[in-house]
């Protein structure tokens, strides 16, 4: 074998040299950055978790069509999904994975109980994790660094709910006086209820029982029994959409039919597939959750893209679209795929908020402070937003008739 000549050994070198010399930013040019998006698209929250991978692709689709991360080059965003399966135990272990699989960064889990396993297990390696959905106050309360939330936790959601259901209930000469929460009785649920059982009597009205049922659920008719024999004037569901479908369904057969059905974190109160499916069982029923602002024109947007794709619009796709933006947006002002720097960054700035109505998006110990959620109300088939003022596209009808 030759040895190599003095010339090319020199140009060799002098390639090495350059390559080294060249700024980071160029080398990284052509590069992607892995991104996480864990999500329940399997199992009892396989529709919700669907329409999270939708949001998420939507938007990684967009990013990529506008150049990529600029800061980074142009470097493209690379989904590594992961399917949680809608169990707390599968989605640690898809987390090992993902971390596995080198990703800068996690975005998703919906379900409260999903996210607290994914994101504990994320933050045995300084993983970024940002929850997209899942509401239960401890998630940002254990001391992890690496975990952010998105959106309301429900202690948020349910004082933006009970003021504006005061308000609704003033305005309509105070119809509304007894209740009956019915709730899942998992982390999201269980929560929601304790603090509404706490609120609720400060506010003047009388909770004359609460009804807890496991998900997934296959029957709902004794829980409406139960409801029929209560008589009261509102029903304040919090479950997921199979159970929440379930008991709007239910209570419309045995005609059952309170003042107001005013969920708080309502599983299908918000979901057009709820509207399209069963008009006659959504029509008036109101709801405090997740919406994007309806005067965004990129909402619009999202909603045909959401339908062209075969799918019925509901809050998950906007919720995920834009906190795959967000955390886009994390990575390019960190500078690098960097975690510790991605953790740096999602602490001390303020970023965009997408579609959602919360402004600027800032975490304080990992909550967004802005995030807020919005009443909406099933109008004529359509779901529309009726509080609070700023984001209403119409008045709420309220009480309803019998």
């Amino acid at each position: 074998m030759l040895a190599p000549s003095r010339r090319a050994v020199l140009r060799t070198g002098l390639a090495a040299t350059s390559l080294v010399a060249m700024p980071a930013i160029l080398r990284a040019q052509g590069a992607s950055v892995k991104l996480g998006i864990i999500q329940p698209v399997t199992g009892a929250l396989a529709n919700d978790g669907d329409l999270g991978k939708l949001g998420a692709e939507l938007a990684v689709q967009d990013i990529n069509a506008a150049g990529g991360l600029k800061a980074l080059g142009g470097a493209k965003l690379e989904i590594v999904f992961a399917d949680s399966r809608s169990n707390p135990e599968t989605a640690a272990q898809e987390t090992e994975r993902l971390n596995g699989e080198g990703v800068a960064a996690i975005v998703g889990g919906f379900g409260s109980g999903l996210c607290a396993t994914a994101s504990q297990a994320a933050s045995r390696y300084d993983l970024p994790y940002l929850i997209d959905v899942g509401v239960a106050d401890q998630l940002t309360k254990r001391g992890l660094k690496n975990t952010f939330r998105f959106s309301p936790s429900f202690g948020m959601v349910t004082k933006s709910a009970l003021e504006r259901l005061v308000a609704l209930n003033d305005a309509a000469g105070k119809p509304a006086r007894t209740v009956v929460i019915v709730h899942e009785d998992g982390l999201f649920g269980s929560g929601l209820a304790k603090l509404l059982q706490a609120e609720l009597p400060k506010l003047g009205f009388e909770i004359l029982e609460t009804v807890s049922h496991p998900s997934p659920a296959r029957d709902m008719a004794n829980v409406v029994l139960r409801i029929r024999s209560l008589q009261p004037d509102l029903v304040i569901p919090s479950n997921y959409y199979g159970e929440f479908v379930l008991l709007a369904r239910t209570m419309l057969q045995q005609r059952v039919r309170p003042k107001g059905i005013y969920a708080i974190l309502g599983g299908g109160a918000s979901s057009l597939r709820f509207v399209k499916e069963f008009p006659q069982a959504a029509e008036g029923v109101m709801d405090c959750n997740h919406w994007p602002d309806p005067k965004n024109p990129l909402t619009a947007e999202l909603r045909k893209r959401t339908e062209a794709a075969g799918r019925a619009f509901a809050y998950n796709v906007p919720m995920n679209y834009s906190a795959v933006r967000l955390m886009a947006e994390a990575i390019e002002k960190a500078g690098a795929p960097d975690r510790l720097k991605i953790i740096e960054a999602l602490s001390t700035q303020s970023f965009s908020s997408g579609v959602m109505p919360y402004g600027q998006s800032k975490f304080d110990t990992g909550q967004n402070t802005s995030a807020l959620p919005l009443n909406t109300q099933v109008q004529g088939g359509d779901v529309k937003v009726i509080a609070p003022e700023a984001f209403a596209e119409t008045k709420a009808n309220f009480p309803l008739k019998a």
